[in-house]
């Protein structure tokens, strides 16, 4: 699966692999979470919607839900200013605590 995005000069398709990349770039730009590489990224797409599944490292002495609220608050908004598509949903699992 990929993302299509239509415009006038004609399609960009970004693959799944290129949109889990930047989930994980996204999840990891939030304080306190890494995405450790044999952690699971999973992207849905269809029809212009996605679903993430994402499982995650937290810093020892973080706030877990709030390390997890705010990964989920900072997929959606990449993928949403980036694509143009909605997010129906992000699921964060905290795997680890380092």
């Amino acid at each position: 699966m990929s993302v299509v995005v239509h415009g006038e000069r004609g399609t960009i398709t970004v693959p799944a692999t290129t949109v889990a990349a930047l989930v994980r770039s996204a999840a990891e730009a939030v304080p306190g979470a890494r995405v450790r590489r044999r952690r699971r990224i999973e992207v849905q797409i269809d029809d212009g919607r996605v679903r993430v599944s994402i499982e995650v490292a937290a810093r020892y002495g973080t706030t877990l839900p709030d390390v997890a609220r705010a990964v989920q608050e900072r997929v959606q908004e990449t993928l949403e200013r980036m694509f143009g598509v909605t997010v129906d949903s992000v699921d964060v699992a905290i795997e680890e605590v380092e």
